[in-house]
């Protein structure tokens, strides 16, 4: 009995239908790139110090400058800095200090500061022109700078549910009507972010927001890929993060001019309603309808298809089916992903690498925000090199293979960041040029992850397999600001050494996975488990 492979290479395995979808598919993963990684223009951290009372007063008094009021109100940083503290103050009352405007404080003992200091009791004073963000809104320094990585945490927790709970869903109720109701609900709540008044609720629509985001994102990317014939797969999975790079590229632009963070979320949210049109614009996917016995719908796409891209099906594909699907017809379950000898090692290292990529990927990204330097100037750069990962790997994919270049990115990124943490800071541009060069190895192995993992998988489980792997890249998420922020008060090394160790390891893994080229989408466990003949 022909197969739908077979009637995808009659209608058109990439013709203007498929385009069409796949255009509009596509605008929704380079809104998706504002989600996973714009926290770094929502949490920009300005610079900062204790609001100390009575000192404003004081400084109107002795018509001082910024600089004196911080030379003479301020204790230093930590010891051999030349900073002021930005954690502590003086304990003292300015308001009845006996000081004059040229010593303000009340004694100094052997020439230094000798002031018993308290923290932040009243808050903070941050830079003059510094724009709204959460750091600034919810006052996430100092003592509750940690708050500020479980923002990032949360939303990663969000993603990591949400997929395993949206996978089962796609595979249950079809990919379309799944990505529908998770676009509704991401949309809704992101508008609510916009509004919330308080870092608690903050807190709890980011989760809530990260719940369907990235399942909707997964959902989309399958679809695609069971929509287009076998030639084409590995291009539009490939132009579909593109179009993601292509997003994050965008991003800096709207971020700087409109840098409060309300504004921000307001204007990369609204876009996301017009994905709900999507209802009467894409069709719900035929290899899934196929593998669910609903054959009248799947022909009637099948012909939609035909007609859009010119072409015309012969009287053999009256009946089509995909093989043998129905011992597990409509039941997809956890277990099958760890079953059989093959499907679980898939598992297993596939798991792995999407904690790895995703650990590395965030982690790069997140550290452009602790260099010092333009934020957006580096952002834009930090997206661009996505492309050349992306081209790279078109070029070469087909030539050599999936697995080779899957696990080259692993081993680049790993390589790369042991290099740059152990470069001088004198040479710093070095480090952070090695650095970019590491982030598009780990961009290589992020876009193959994805393309990789739903080749490894048959049809009825397919979405629900690359959910549950790309569940771990969310705890890769969830500790990326964690390593980020706190380790780098050891050593600002340390997060590049904990990224470099953990990138070696997925390379290394990732050779023991089958080669995929060349080879139809398995539809059945057995198709899987004999992949290697």
């Amino acid at each position: 009995m022909p197969t739908f492979d077979d009637a995808l290479e009659e209608v058109g395995g990439f013709g203007l239908y498929q385009k069409i979808t796949f255009f509009l598919i596509c605008l929704t993963s380079a809104m998706f790139s504002y989600l996973y990684v714009g926290f770094v223009f929502l949490a920009v951290t300005p610079d900062h110090w204790c609001r100390s009372p009575g000192v404003t007063g004081l400084r109107d008094k002795c018509n001082w400058s910024l600089e004196q009021e911080k030379n003479y109100t301020l204790p230093v940083g930590r010891a051999g800095s030349s900073s002021y503290s930005q954690c502590e103050r003086y304990d003292i009352d300015w308001n009845s200090s006996t000081g004059s405007c040229e010593n303000p404080l009340p004694f100094v003992h052997n020439g230094s500061r000798d002031l018993p200091l308290t923290t932040c009791q009243d808050g903070w004073v941050f830079k003059n022109g510094s724009f709204p963000s959460i750091v600034t809104e919810f006052e996430l320094v100092c003592a509750d700078a940690w708050k500020l990585d479980l923002t990032q945490a949360c939303l990663n927790l969000g993603f990591m549910l949400g997929t395993i709970l949206m996978g089962y869903a796609a595979d249950m109720f079809g990919r379309k009507l799944s990505f529908l109701i998770a676009t509704f609900v991401t949309s809704v709540v992101g508008l609510v972010v916009t509004f919330i008044p308080n870092y608690t609720w903050f807190l709890v629509f980011r989760t809530l927001q990260g719940l369907c985001s990235k399942g909707s994102w997964l959902c989309a990317y399958v679809f695609i890929t069971e929509l287009v014939g076998l030639e084409y797969r590995r291009t539009v999975g490939i132009l579909y993060q593109v179009c993601y790079s292509t997003g994050m590229m965008l991003l800096p632009a709207v971020a700087y001019f409109l840098p409060a963070w309300r504004n921000l979320q307001l204007a990369t949210t609204i876009p996301n309603f017009l994905f709900l049109t999507y209802y009467w614009l894409i069709p719900e996917s035929p290899r899934w309808m196929l593998s669910q016995n609903k054959s009248a719908e799947a022909m009637n796409v099948i012909q939609k298809m035909a007609k859009r891209n010119g072409k015309s099906l012969s009287k053999k594909f009256e009946t089509i089916t995909v093989e043998e699907c129905n011992d597990h017809l409509g039941h997809p379950s956890f277990v099958d992903l760890v079953r059989t000898p093959q499907i679980r090692k898939h598992t297993l290292i596939l798991m792995f690498n999407w904690f790895a990529t995703a650990l590395v990927y965030q982690g790069l990204v997140m550290r452009l925000g602790t260099l010092g330097g333009n934020i957006y100037l580096d952002f834009f750069i930090s997206g661009a090199v996505e492309i050349p990962a992306a081209i790279l790997i078109l070029l070469v994919i087909e030539r050599i293979g999936r697995r080779l270049p899957f696990a080259a990115g692993g081993l680049l990124s790993g390589a790369s960041c042991l290099i740059a943490a152990f470069i001088p800071e004198n040479i710093s541009w070095l480090a952070t040029a090695i650095a970019f060069v590491g982030k598009l190895g780990i961009t290589v192995s992020f876009e193959m992850v994805v393309f990789v993992n739903a080749e490894l998988y048959p049809t009825f489980i397919r979405n629900l397999g690359v959910s549950v792997c790309s569940a771990l890249c969310d705890i890769g998420g969830i500790a990326a600001p964690f390593i980020v922020y706190r380790l780098s008060d050891i050593w600002m090394g340390t997060p590049l050494v904990v990224f470099g160790v953990i990138g070696l390891i997925s390379g290394g893994l990732v050779l023991l996975l089958p080669e995929t080229k060349g080879l139809t989408l398995p539809d059945t466990i057995e198709d899987v488990e004999n992949i290697r003949r």
